[in-house]
């Protein structure tokens, strides 16, 4: 492929969450890489877990998009590399294809992507056309077809293909024996899958593809190909250690990038190892995770624990995000009621709950300007200590998330988007955030 020809592109949608979008863009990506096209994904809106398997099922990193997290300029700039490297584009939708500000639908019509429709059809048949048509003309968006999941029958796909009229019915996904687990933050994760290779590997056998309306998709041109401007590095010569393992997951690829960029070295340790803080640590970023299914090896990780209220007292800067900062509080109780001892350095307890305590897209107040996120956690945190601010939530601007400083440690349930706010960034690990 001549480099500057580009690359097929679909953003698969669907009308709402559980409809089968991550299997059919996994089971897709997949078949095409074994077809020997180079395949690029993409994530539409705030998630880190639909990417982990997404990333496995192309071979390269999937970030995400979003007009209003990463940006107009940066969500152009982004498909332009990768139509650049790539001969298949596919980007996941988030919920449903309407939902939401920005939605999917609106980031398909600001690049003029065309949209892939995937249908639970398991309890219907022609009224897949009703709503396949919906999907078409309420925005409206261009549709370049139809994926019907859950299939029963070839009699069953041949009733849902009728009813579409004049939309194609491009490929059709069987019933999967064995779908991708899930847990109270959606899919469990890929390193938690001893056979996700052979998942992939079977979901991509089984889907009925029409090779010919993909051949017919548009292309989306290549970004020319330029020297970017030497980026601002206000974090060079020093070492940001991540905390890295299962209870500690949820990192933005464009998040460690950016830190790269701004010329940090990355080094990593695993505290569910009862790996202490390396000593060579400039700063410390505990990410999001599931440290509530971790209670018991978080609670006997005394090294680990010792070494962060060490570091903490050196004055070394740390940035605890969600998870993080549940890490590090006094104590976690689980779902089960019972309490475990965490690290101690956040004046705090977290509580589990048994449904959703926060979600959606915020934005944090910050000396340089606002840094945008989100958040989407299962606890509440009950805490003496005065929050030095919160965040202001995307959608009517209400108040978000409590941010708690104490030293140089900045705490909150926010997950930042580090691109949207690189000075913001610096500030933080180099313990000036205010």
């Amino acid at each position: 492929m001549d480099e500057h020809r580009g690359a097929r592109v679909v953003l698969v949608a669907a009308m709402a969450s559980g409809q089968g979008k991550t299997t059919v863009t996994a089971a897709l990506a997949r078949r095409l890489v074994r077809m020997g096209k180079r395949v690029r994904v993409f994530k539409c809106g705030p998630d880190f877990i639909d990417p982990l398997l997404l990333e496995r099922a192309c071979g390269s990193p999937v970030y995400n998009l979003d007009l209003w997290m990463v940006g107009l300029d940066e969500c152009r700039r982004r498909l332009g590399e990768a139509a650049r490297e790539a001969d298949a584009i596919l980007v996941e939708g988030v919920m449903g294809l309407y939902d939401g500000t920005p939605s999917a639908a609106d980031l398909a019509r600001e690049f003029a992507i065309p949209v892939l429709a995937v249908l639970d059809a398991s309890a219907m048949a022609q009224t897949a056309g009703a709503v396949a048509q919906g999907l078409r003309d309420y925005g409206p968006v261009q549709l370049a077809g139809v994926v019907a999941n859950r299939i029963a029958s070839p009699g069953h796909a041949a009733m849902v293909k009728a009813s579409l009229r004049d939309i194609p019915l491009i490929g059709s996904l069987p019933r999967q024996e064995k779908k991708l687990p899930e847990r109270h933050l959606g899919l469990v994760v890929p390193g938690e899958l001893p056979k996700v290779e052979e998942m992939l590997d079977a979901v991509a056998g089984q889907i009925d593809f029409d090779d010919t309306a993909w051949d017919a998709l548009p292309i989306l041109p290549a970004a020319p190909a330029q020297a970017a401007a030497p980026p601002a590095q206000p974090l060079a010569g020093r070492t940001i250690a991540i905390a890295r393992d299962a209870a500690f997951v949820f990192v933005y690829p464009a998040n460690a990038e950016l830190l790269q960029q701004m010329g940090a070295r990355l080094v990593y340790f695993a505290p569910l190892g009862d790996e202490p803080v390396p000593p060579d640590a400039d700063a410390i970023y505990l990410p999001g995770g599931y440290p509530e299914l971790h209670c018991p090896a978080l609670e006997a990780a005394t090294q680990w624990r010792a070494s962060i209220r060490d570091a903490h007292a050196r004055g070394v800067p740390i940035v605890a995000e969600c998870g993080g900062m549940m890490a590090i509080a006094d104590g976690l109780t689980d779902k089960q009621g019972q309490r475990w001892q965490m690290a101690g350095l956040v004046q705090g307890e977290v509580v589990m709950q048994p449904r959703v305590s926060g979600l959606g897209l915020h934005a944090m107040p910050t000396a340089h300007g606002e840094l945008r996120g989100h958040t989407f956690h299962y606890s509440l945190m009950d805490s003496n200590l005065p929050p030095q601010g919160h965040t202001v939530k995307q959608n009517g601007g209400a108040q978000g998330e409590a941010i708690y400083r104490l030293g140089a440690l900045t705490a909150s349930y926010f997950h930042a988007y580090f691109p949207s706010n690189p000075e913001a960034v610096a500030a933080m690990f180099l313990g000036k955030a205010r």
